[in-house]
C-alpha cells in the first residue's frame, strides 16, 4: 500500500497517551459510572493532577503520589487499538512484554520481572497484575484483550509494602468500569484489512435504588499474518473471546460489596516461530542445520522472515481459557475502610506446537497442556489520623497447577538427532515414536502481613516508610517417563547403545515432593518535599525479595542420578534506589515529572538452556549480581485547548555484574570438550562448558525507549451533528536489546520505530469514528529471536505486524 497525501495528512497531528480520565468514584459512596462525555472532559482538560490513582491503596491525584506512575484510561486504550498488555507496552517505554505463546510469556518492568523465554511452573514471576485488585498469578492472562477497563495504572519499582504478593519490578493495576445507578452503554466495532474484526460492547445500570449491574463483552479475530504452505493456513491468527459482569450492593451508607465474575477465551491457529537466519555454532559441520537439512533433501520454504511464510508441519493450537470470581467488600469504620477481596481464578491451557521450527517429522509434538486453580484473599484497612495516614494488610495466596506436558519424536529425528557417525543414525525406528509424557505438580502457598505509614511532618514534608513480612511453601514434583516407539521404558542408564541413543534425545527423570520454604522481610522507606503546590520531590529506598521456588522443567542428570540438588532456587534479593520530581507549570498545561533509579538483584533467577537437544527446554540457577539503572521522565502539554503532545523516555544500563557460570551462546556451544577453545562459530572446535557473561546486557532491554504523539482537534459538524474532528499520532522508539538469555551475535534485534496515526470525528456525547493506521511506515521488524534446540545454528522468531489499517465506530448512550 502506498502512502498518499491522506496518508501523510494522518501523520500530522497525534494523541495523548500520557493523560487519563478520572478513575472509579469513590469506594464509600459510589456515583455513577463515567461515561464518554465524562471521558472526554477530562482528556480536554489535559491537567494530570486531575487523574485520580489507587496505587496506595486510596483514592489520590496522581501528582501527588511519590511513587514513577503511567497511568492510560479507557479513552487512549480504545483510540490507540490497546486492546492488551502488548499493545500497552507501546505507549510505556518502560514496560517491555513479550511471548512466543501464551504461556511463554513474560511481563517486565525496566527489564525485571521474569526471565525472558522462560515458563516455569515452579518460579513466581516479578511484575504483579491485578485486576480490580485480585493478583493474577499467570502472565497468560496479560495476551487477552481487556474487559471493560476504565483506567490502567503501571507503578515502577518495588510494591511489596502495598500489594498482595511482593512485587519487586513493579505493579499493573487495572480498574474496570463499575457498576452505574444511571442507565448507560457502550458499543464499539472496528473493522480492517487482515480480516481484523473486533466488537467491544457494555452496558449498565440500576436493578433497585441499592443495586446497579454491569455487563462487558470483547470479541476479537484477525486472519494469522504467517502462511503455513504445508497447511494453507494463516497462521498466528487473533480469535478471542471474553465477557464480565459485575453487582453492585450498597448495603449502608458505609457499605458495599461488589461481585464480579469473567470469562476470556482465546483458541488461535498459533503460535508459530519461522526461519529467521543461520548462525554457525562450534557443532562439527555435517551435524548444522544446512548439512541435516540436505540429507533429507529439505530446503525452508523461505530464508527470508519477511516473506512470511513458513512449512511447520506439526499442529499449532493455543487454547487459552481463563476466569474467575471475587467478592470485595468495602466497610466504613472509624477514621478509616476495611476492605475485604476474596477471589478464585482458573487457568487452562492447550497448546500444539512444533519445536523442531521446520517442515520435517523430528519433533511432531511438544506440548505443555496446564490447569491451574488459584485462590486470594486480602483484607486491608486504610486509616488516617490528624497527621498521618496508613494501610494494614493481610494477604493470603493458594494454587495448584497440574501440567501434563508430551513430547514425541518423528522419523526424521534420528538422521537429524543422532551423530551421523553412529550408525544408528540412518536406522529411523530408534527415535521415531519415542515418547516423553511428563507430570508436573505444585501446589503454592503465599503468606503476607504487610503495612505502609505516610506521616505528615510538616505540610510539606512526608515519611513513608513500610515493611512486609512474607512466607512461602511450594512443594512440586517432576516425573518424565520416556519410552521408545514400542512402548518400551526407556532407563535413566546403562542399557543398549540404543537406548543410550534414545536418552540423549530424551532423557527419563524424576523427582517429587520437592520443597522451597522460607520466611523474608521486606521494607522501604520515602521521603517527599512539596517544593511547591505543584512540585514534588521524593526519594525512596526499598529492600526486597522475589520468592525463591522450584525447578520444574526438570533438571540435569548425570550417570543416571537426578540432580535434585538443583531443583530449588533461591530468592532474589533486591535494593533499589530511586530520586524523582513531579511538577506542573504554565498554569499546569505542563506535566513534567523525572525518575532517577538503582536497582541491584543479589541471587538473579536467570535463565540456563542445556546444550543437548530436548533433554532441557531451560532450567533456572542464581546468577551472582544484576544491575539496573536509569532515568525516566515524562512531559505532557496542551498548549491550547485543541492541542496536546507528550513525549516519555527512559535511559536503561543494565547488566550482569556478576554470572561466571551462566550457559554460553550458540556461537560457543556444540563443539568437543579441550583444553583449547575454538573461536566463535567455528565449525568443529571446542567449546566451552560454561561462559563468563559479567558485564554483559540483561535481556529483553533496550538503552533507550520513547513513546511520544500528538493530537489536533478542532469543532466541526457532520451531518448536522456538533462535534470535533482530530487528527493524531503515536509513536515507539527502541534502540537495540538481546533476545537471549546470554547474548549471542546471531539473537541481537535492531532498534526500530513504530509510527500509527488516525483521523476522526466525535461528538461530546454519543459518537466516536477514526480511521486508522498501524505501523503506518510498515517497518520490518522482530519481536523475540530465539536459539533452537540441538546448536544447528537455526535462529527462530517472531515477526513484528505488518502495517495494518481499518476503521473504528463507537456509539454512547
Amino acid at each position: 500500500m502506498r502512502l498518499t497525501f491522506v496518508s501523510f495528512l494522518l501523520l500530522a497531528g497525534t494523541s495523548t497517551a500520557a493523560l487519563a480520565q478520572e478513575a472509579n468514584p469513590p469506594l464509600i459512596d459510589p456515583t455513577p459510572g463515567s461515561d464518554d462525555r465524562t471521558e472526554e472532559t477530562v482528556q480536554r482538560s489535559s491537567v494530570a493532577s486531575d487523574i485520580v490513582v489507587t496505587a496506595r491503596r486510596r483514592q489520590e491525584q496522581v501528582q501527588d503520589v511519590p511513587i514513577p506512575i503511567s497511568v492510560v484510561g479507557v479513552k487512549e486504550l480504545d483510540n490507540t487499538g490497546s486492546f492488551n498488555v502488548s499493545r500497552l507496552q507501546q505507549l510505556q517505554p518502560s514496560l517491555q512484554f513479550y511471548s512466543t505463546n501464551p504461556r511463554n510469556s513474560s511481563v517486565n518492568i525496566r527489564g525485571l520481572g521474569a526471565p525472558l523465554g522462560l515458563t516455569n511452573d515452579g518460579i513466581d514471576q516479578g511484575v504483579g497484575v491485578y485486576i480490580d485488585q485480585v493478583y493474577l498469578s499467570r502472565v497468560a492472562a496479560a495476551t487477552l484483550d481487556f474487559l471493560d477497563v476504565q483506567q490502567i495504572e503501571t507503578l515502577r519499582g518495588p510494591q511489596g509494602t502495598l500489594y498482595g504478593k511482593n512485587t519487586v519490578a513493579g505493579a499493573i493495576n487495572i480498574t474496570s468500569k463499575a457498576p452505574s445507578f444511571e442507565f448507560e452503554g457502550r458499543a464499539e466495532v472496528s473493522v480492517g484489512n487482515l480480516e481484523f474484526k473486533q466488537g467491544k460492547a457494555s452496558i449498565s445500570g440500576p436493578l433497585s435504588d441499592n443495586v446497579a449491574v454491569r455487563l462487558g463483552t470483547a470479541v476479537t479475530s484477525r486472519r494469522g499474518a504467517i502462511f503455513n504452505v504445508a497447511t494453507g493456513n494463516y497462521v498466528n491468527e487473533q480469535d478471542n473471546l471474553g465477557v464480565r459482569g459485575a453487582l453492585l450492593w450498597r448495603a449502608g451508607d458505609n457499605m458495599n460489596f461488589t461481585l464480579s465474575g469473567d470469562y476470556s477465551r482465546q483458541n488461535p491457529e498459533c503460535c508459530a516461530q519461522i526461519f529467521v537466519r543461520l548462525g554457525s555454532t562450534q557443532r562439527p559441520l555435517n551435524r548444522q542445520f544446512d548439512a541435516l537439512a540436505a540429507a533429507f533433501g529439505y530446503e525452508p520454504v523461505s530464508r527470508n522472515p519477511f516473506d512470511r511464510l513458513t512449512d511447520l508441519d506439526a499442529d499449532l493450537n493455543a487454547l487459552n481459557v481463563l476466569g474467575g470470581v471475587s467478592l470485595r467488600g468495602e466497610i466504613g469504620l472509624g477514621s478509616g475502610t476495611l476492605t475485604s477481596v476474596t477471589a478464585w481464578r482458573f487457568w487452562d491451557w492447550g497448546p500444539a506446537n512444533d519445536r523442531d521450527f521446520t517442515g520435517l517429522p523430528v519433533t511432531t509434538k511438544s506440548n505443555n497442556p496446564t490447569k491451574q486453580n488459584q485462590y486470594t484473599q486480602e483484607f486491608r484497612y486504610a486509616g488516617e489520623g490528624k497527621s498521618f495516614d496508613y494501610v494494614l494488610g493481610v494477604f493470603a495466596f493458594y494454587q495448584d497447577i497440574h501440567t501434563t506436558g508430551i513430547q514425541q519424536q518423528g522419523p526424521a529425528a534420528s538422521r537429524w538427532l543422532i551423530n551421523p557417525t553412529n550408525p544408528l543414525s540412518n536406522d529411523p525406528s530408534v527415535l521415531n515414536g519415542l515418547t516423553a509424557n511428563n507430570d508436573i505438580r505444585l501446589k503454592n502457598f503465599s503468606g503476607a502481613i504487610f503495612g505502609k505509614l505516610n506521616w505528615k511532618i510538616t505540610d510539606a514534608l512526608t515519611l513513608s516508610p513500610g515493611v512486609r513480612l512474607n512466607y512461602d511453601d511450594k512443594v512440586g514434583s517432576y516425573v518424565s517417563i520416556v519410552t521408545d516407539g514400542q512402548g518400551n521404558l526407556v532407563p535413566y542408564s546403562g542399557g543398549t547403545a540404543r537406548q543410550a541413543a534414545q536418552r540423549d534425545a530424551i532423557q527419563p527423570q524424576a523427582f517429587r515432593d520437592e520443597a522451597f520454604r522460607e520466611w523474608n522481610v521486606s521494607y522501604d522507606g520515602t521521603i517527599s518535599y512539596k517544593l511547591a503546590p505543584d512540585v514534588l520531590l521524593y526519594g525512596t529506598y526499598a529492600h526486597t525479595f522475589k520468592s525463591g521456588g522450584l525447578n520444574l522443567n526438570g533438571v540435569p542428570v548425570v550417570n543416571g542420578v537426578v540432580q535434585t540438588q538443583l531443583a530449588q532456587i533461591a530468592p532474589e534479593k533486591v535494593d533499589h534506589f530511586e530520586i524523582g520530581v513531579k511538577s506542573q507549570f504554565w498554569d499546569r498545561r505542563v506535566t513534567f515529572n523525572v525518575t532517577g533509579f538503582w536497582t541491584d538483584i543479589k541471587d538473579y533467577q536467570a535463565i540456563v538452556n542445556n546444550s543437548s537437544t530436548s533433554t532441557l527446554r531451560g532450567y533456572l540457577a542464581n546468577a551472582g549480581k544484576v544491575r539496573v539503572r536509569g532515568i525516566e521522565a515524562d512531559l505532557s502539554v496542551q498548549p491550547t485547548s485543541g492541542f496536546t503532545f507528550y513525549i516519555n523516555g527512559a535511559f536503561n544500563d543494565h547488566e550482569y555484574v556478576d554470572f561466571k557460570n551462566a550457559p554460553c551462546p550458540p556461537e560457543l556451544s556444540g563443539g568437543g570438550t579441550g583444553a583449547v577453545i575454538g573461536a566463535p562459530g567455528v565449525p568443529g572446535a571446542n567449546s566451552p562448558i560454561v561462559c563468563d557473561i559479567s558485564g554483559q546486557w540483561l535481556p529483553g532491554i533496550s538503552k533507550w525507549a520513547f513513546s511520544y504523539g500528538a493530537e489536533y482537534s478542532a469543532p466541526a459538524t457532520i451531518f448536522g451533528e456538533p462535534g470535533e474532528s482530530y487528527v493524531a499520532f503515536d509513536a515507539n522508539s527502541r534502540t537495540k536489546f538481546s533476545s537471549n538469555a546470554s547474548r549471542s551475535i546471531y539473537t541481537d534485534i535492531d532498534g526500530y520505530t513504530l509510527a500509527n496515526a488516525r483521523v476522526g470525528f466525535r461528538t461530546d456525547n454519543k459518537l466516536n469514528a477514526f480511521l486508522w493506521m498501524r505501523n503506518v511506515f510498515d517497518k520490518k521488524y522482530f519481536d523475540v529471536l530465539a536459539t533452537t534446540p540441538g546448536n544447528t545454528g537455526l535462529i527462530a522468531g517472531n515477526v513484528g505486524d505488518p502495517r495494518t489499517y481499518g476503521l473504528t465506530i463507537g456509539i454512547s448512550f
